[in-house]
C-alpha cells in the first residue's frame, strides 16, 4: 500500500487506534529534531506543542494589529475634531500640518490645490505644479502607495532624495479633483504597493470636506 492510501485508510476507519491501541502504543517513530526514535504519543504532542506555539504566534499578531488600528483610529478621531474645529482654509492646512507632523510622526508631507480661490492667502500649498502631476492625481481611484518616481517625488522638493517610500492621496470637491497630499518617508516598508489604504482613503475625504467648507 502506497503512503496516501495508509491515510486514507486510517481517516476511514478510526476504529483501527481502537481495536489496535496497544500495538499502536509500542510504535516508535523518529523523532522531528533528532536522530532517536520516540513513540506515536510523544510524536503528537510534539506536534499538538508545535501547534499551540504557531497559534500563540497567529494571536499575538492579531492582538498587536488591533492594538496599532486602535491607535490610528484615535489620532484619525482627533484630526477629525480638529478640522471640524477650523474656521477658515488657512487654519485648516495648520491643524493638517500639525496632526501629520505631532500625531502622525510624518515629517515629510505636502499638500497641493490646483485652484486659488480669490479670498484665499498667498499660501505654498497653492503654488504651480506640474500638470502631469495633476493628471496622475485624477487618475487615482484610490491612494497611491509605494517607491517615489521622478514625478511623485517632484512633490518633496529638496528632501525628495532621501524618500524611500510615499502614499499620495486625491483631494475631491465632488466629481472633480482640486489636489492631493504627498505623505512621505525614509523607510522604504512605511508606504507599499498592496498595503490597506482605508485610512488613507478616510484622510482624503476628511480633507476634502474640510477645505470644501471653508474654501471652496
Amino acid at each position: 500500500m502506497k503512503a496516501d492510501e495508509v491515510s486514507r485508510y486510517l481517516q476511514d476507519h478510526p476504529e483501527f487506534f481502537e481495536e489496535y491501541a496497544e500495538q499502536m502504543a509500542q510504535l516508535a517513530i523518529p523523532h522531528p529534531h533528532g536522530g532517536r526514535t520516540i513513540s506515536i504519543v510523544e510524536r503528537q504532542i510534539l506536534a499538538l506543542r508545535e501547534k499551540n506555539r504557531q497559534l500563540e504566534a497567529k494571536l499575538h499578531d492579531m492582538i498587536k494589529f488591533g492594538e496599532e488600528n486602535h491607535a490610528i483610529s484615535e489620532k484619525m478621531q482627533r484630526l477629525a475634531v480638529a478640522l471640524i474645529g477650523a474656521g477658515s482654509g488657512k487654519g485648516v492646512l495648520q491643524t493638517l500640518a500639525f496632526h501629520l507632523r505631532e500625531d502622525f510622526a510624518l515629517p515629510h508631507f505636502v499638500l497641493h490645490l490646483w485652484q486659488k480661490p480669490e479670498d484665499a492667502a498667498d499660501l505654498p500649498e497653492f503654488a504651480a505644479v506640474d500638470e502631469r502631476l495633476q493628471v496622475f492625481a485624477e487618475t487615482l481611484g484610490q491612494p497611491y502607495c509605494g517607491a517615489t518616481t521622478a514625478l511623485t517625488g517632484s512633490c518633496f522638493g529638496d528632501a525628495a532624495s532621501h524618500l524611500r517610500s510615499q502614499a499620495l492621496i486625491a483631494l475631491r470637491n465632488g466629481s472633480g479633483t482640486v489636489g492631493l497630499i504627498a505623505l512621505g518617508s525614509e523607510e522604504e516598508q512605511r508606504f507599499y504597493a498592496g498595503m490597506g489604504t482605508v485610512y488613507l482613503e478616510r484622510l482624503g475625504e476628511m480633507v476634502s470636506a474640510a477645505l470644501a467648507r471653508t474654501l471652496y
